[in-house]
């Protein structure tokens, strides 16, 4: 007789000092992920560079009987409201609870806080365990930047992370869940180990393709065996509550061999620590720089405008990367996406080779960004529809809601009626600009932008303009983190 498994798919990435919440209609519209599916549909996402996808296909393969619940996901925000996580919350554990099952898999973030929880997916698994009983398995994929409490640990079986930023795995990382399931369901309880680092790490410095992170998951490969499964997730470091925070585990059916492969990483990681700071630029030295170099490069040069990733909590709409462009005369530079929907909408009344003179974006709330004032030529209009083409979220379709292309000197702007970060160079052709054509890219991310992007540029510099994602985690307004934690890597201890 075939198992009967469970899948649902629950994604948030929470910043608590972020400028604006996670309502329902945020998991509804999907905000870069894709929108939110029930039932049947969810088998459709096999094709997706996601987590579930993999586990769809794995999971044929081993036979199972699939029972498809729920999977939504929205853009990194403040914390997910009340009311919209337990609305998809409790669909998930009514469907757990009204079925007969042999396991359950869950397509989760890790660093998920709502209104009246620190911990979002601790306290879904704890609800699930109540309702489905100590016996029957319950299998997770996380993120890489999840922060992973105890309470997570506790109540799933298994869990196991992608091991890739920008996340090329995704889709593998659910295949690697479907197999801790079988090895659970085959074998029994696995036993577990886990160990916390004792430092925040800078989300610029969790990059796979550079060191310290490559080799280190490097090792991590290299330590698993046949029914030992390892991960390392280095966290979400905006996200203020005690557990936040690096974390290393794993499961196997050898104890000694599981603590000594949690060990040995644990043990590089702490001898390696000063390696996982990352250098950031002003926005006025990075356009500097960037010019620089872009007089002799044959391809982009491209900036990260990190502290404004919608990927992490931002909402696309700072101008301090904008105004330094303009004020040391960038030429033929692009920036995006800035998400303005009222800027977009007076785009279209002006219609194309029309000029807008409007104060475009500046509403981050955050010291040191306003508004930026002037004529605009409106040089692109599109519906903002496309399909991902990058490695990432390859395949993926995705609505931003109608997009304008501006250009105000020579700087020309994606502007957006949806907020995504610039991972995929599609979005700059919603607006009609050609990004492997540019001298100087400015894109709102982080690192997932790497994926499509390192391929095509000269050069890659971060900067770090005034954005509501703060990229030193030193410089976080922290209350609730655990009692002498590194602020991050050799950096100084918090106290209450």
């Amino acid at each position: 007789m075939a198992y009967r498994i469970l899948v649902a798919g629950f994604q948030h990435e929470t910043n608590t000092f972020a400028p604006s919440k996670a309502e329902y209609e945020n998991f509804v519209r999907g905000e870069g992920f894709p929108q939110m599916v029930r039932g049947a549909d969810v088998l459709k996402l096999r094709e997706v560079n996601i987590p579930a996808g993999g586990f769809l296909i794995e999971a044929e393969r081993l036979g199972y009987e699939v029972v498809p619940v729920i999977w939504s996901g929205a853009s990194p925000s403040a914390h997910v409201t009340q009311a919209a996580y337990e609305r998809i919350a409790n669909e998930i554990i009514q469907a757990a609870a009204s079925q007969t099952l042999d396991g359950l898999y869950l397509d989760l973030h890790g660093a998920m806080v709502a209104e009246h929880t620190n911990d979002g997916e601790g306290t879904l698994l704890s609800r699930l365990r109540a309702v489905v009983g100590p016996d029957i398995p319950i299998v997770v994929s996380l993120d890489l930047h999840a922060n992973v409490t105890d309470l997570m640990l506790e109540q799933a079986d298994a869990m196991v992370a992608f091991r890739t930023y920008p996340h090329v795995d995704m889709a593998e990382t659910g295949i690697k869940a479907a197999q801790l399931l079988d090895l659970r369901l085959r074998c029994g309880k696995l036993q577990h180990a886990s160990l916390r680092l004792p430092f925040l790490i800078p989300v610029n410095g969790m990059c796979t393709l550079l060191e310290p992170a490559r080799s280190l998951y490097q090792q991590l490969e290299h330590l698993e065996s046949e029914g030992l499964s390892l991960s390392f997730t280095p966290g979400f470091p905006a996200a203020d509550f005690e557990e936040c925070g690096p974390v290393i585990w794993g499961y196997g059916l050898d104890p000694q061999a599981l603590q000594a492969a949690v060990g040995a990483l644990y043990d590089k990681l702490l001898s390696e620590e000063d390696q996982w700071e990352v250098p950031l630029l002003l926005p006025d030295d990075a356009v500097r720089q960037a010019m620089v170099l872009a007089a002799s490069a044959q391809r982009p040069i491209v900036i990260a405008d990190t502290q404004d990733n919608p990927g992490a909590g931002g909402d696309g709409n700072t101008m301090g990367m904008l105004k330094a462009l303009l004020s040391h005369q960038a030429r033929n530079a692009a920036i995006g996406l800035i998400y303005d929907p009222a800027a977009v909408q007076a785009a279209i009344a002006a219609g194309l080779g029309g000029f807008i003179d409007i104060a475009l974006g500046g509403q981050s709330g955050v010291p040191g960004d306003e508004p930026l004032k002037g004529r605009f030529e409106v040089t692109h209009l599109s519906d903002g529809r496309c399909r991902f083409e990058g490695p990432m979220m390859n395949g993926m379709d995705v609505d931003v809601g109608p997009v304008a292309g501006l250009k105000i000197d020579d700087v020309s702007i994606a502007v957006s009626s949806g907020k995504c970060q610039m991972l995929d160079r599609t979005l700059y052709r919603l607006a009609g600009i050609d990004p492997e054509k540019m001298s100087v890219l400015v894109n709102k991310s982080s690192v997932h932008f790497r994926a499509d992007f390192q391929p095509i540029a000269e050069h890659i510099l971060v900067a770090k303009a005034p954005g509501p994602m703060t990229a030193d985690p030193a410089d976080i307004p922290w209350t609730r983190l655990r009692e002498g934690i590194r602020l991050k890597p050799n950096g100084p201890a918090f106290h209450h």
